[in-house]
């Protein structure tokens, strides 16, 4: 029998969810940003639910490779840039657009040989300090980028929040989303062109910061990253639910010890379940005891430390489970944002790093 640890992915939460976007937005043109594998949900299965989108928005060449394989026509931004001069005859064969944050960029670009000119977006470094042209450079780059043959007309001018999860709205917060959008203001300030700043968090909480073009990327998939809110606190709906059965239900007699490392005692006697799943599928081992999961629909607090395969659950509150019973532990009912808090991380994470055993299904 095969294992039945499996990811479900919602093609109809993802549409939901771009609804949810352009409801906010809806002066903004939506670049679906799809990285990371379409945030481990596929990403040619998130791109075809997502068709209504304006745009999508990849990390790497070989995304928009693989996007032109499958068959999509619709506009590619390469939202790191290019790395080499020989990656500019990649953007024009695959009609992919880039992102320009850097003066090796600009030298690759007015040194490239004649071809079809390619769309380039000019990003600002406001305040993020990872990528982007400081301010007082914007300007000469912007030139530059429009003497070229080798770039196409119609630049469009971006930058990218550090702080956007606290909101515009939120007493004594924002202060830095102020402070970027000010910078970025002044620096493209008489420059001709389409404007993007707003990310997902941007989308959700900054309207003034919409501007021609929005860049969601969690909120596509069902996830907030603002502290103590889920995806659903927005009208947005789970893109993914990892699930999983019980193999074995196990009586444990008080005082004898859990897992590795004999981390958790059993306070009385009690069944213990044991579900198919773990680290090794991508579940967070440094998820605590007491973090929950659905079993049969019910919470069920995990115990015990997490182990590559397995885990084990409190059934106290389940005196009917037996195995082949279904666990949920993350989706619709069990926010994800639930299991990052409880791991120390966010929900972006968890849902990059299912691993390749897990069983994918669309629903």
């Amino acid at each position: 029998m095969a294992r039945p640890t499996s990811a479900t992915i919602h093609n109809d939460a993802l549409r939901h969810n771009l609804s949810q976007v352009r409801g906010r937005a809806p002066g903004s043109r939506v670049m679906a940003v799809v990285k990371a594998d379409g945030y481990g949900h596929g990403l040619e299965r998130v791109a075809r639910a997502l068709q209504g989108a304006d745009a999508f928005g990849v990390a790497a060449l070989s995304d928009a490779e693989r996007l032109r394989a499958a068959g999509l026509s619709q506009p590619i931004v390469l939202l790191s840039g290019f790395d080499a001069a020989d990656d500019i005859p990649q953007l024009r064969r695959l009609n992919v657009e880039t992102v320009v944050h850097h003066a090796t960029q600009l030298a690759m670009l007015e040194q490239a040989v004649e071809g079809d000119p390619i769309r380039c977006w000019l990003k600002v470094d406001s305040g993020m300090h990872r990528l982007g042209f400081a301010p007082e450079d914007v300007r000469d780059a912007y030139a530059r980028l429009r003497a070229m043959s080798s770039v196409a007309d119609g630049l469009v001018l971006m930058n990218h929040f550090a702080s956007s999860d606290e909101f515009a709205d939120a007493p004594g917060s924002g202060a830095q989303t102020k402070a970027q959008m000010r910078l970025f203001s002044d620096a493209t300030a008489g420059l001709d062109g389409q404007r993007s700043l707003a990310n997902s968090a941007a989308v959700l909480g900054w309207p003034d910061a919409h501007a021609d073009w929005v860049r969601p990327g969690g909120a596509l998939y069902g996830i907030s990253v603002v502290d103590g809110t889920t995806g659903a606190d927005f009208g947005l709906r789970p893109a993914m639910t990892l699930g999983t059965r019980l193999i074995a239900v196990n009586h444990v007699k008080q005082g004898e010890r859990v897992g590795y490392s004999a981390t958790w005692v059993c306070p009385e006697d009690m069944r213990i379940g044991v579900a198919a799943i773990g680290y090794g599928d991508g579940y967070p081992r440094h998820a605590p005891s007491g973090t929950h999961v659905l079993l049969d629909g019910r919470p069920a607090p995990i115990v015990g430390r997490v182990s590559m395969d397995l885990m084990t659950l409190d059934l106290r509150g389940h005196p009917e489970a037996k195995p082949g019973d279904p666990v949920v532990l993350w989706g619709e009912g069990l926010p994800v944002e639930a299991i990052a808090a409880a791991a120390g991380t966010i929900g972006y994470e968890l849902v990059c790093s299912i691993t390749r055993r897990v069983r994918f299904v669309e629903a």
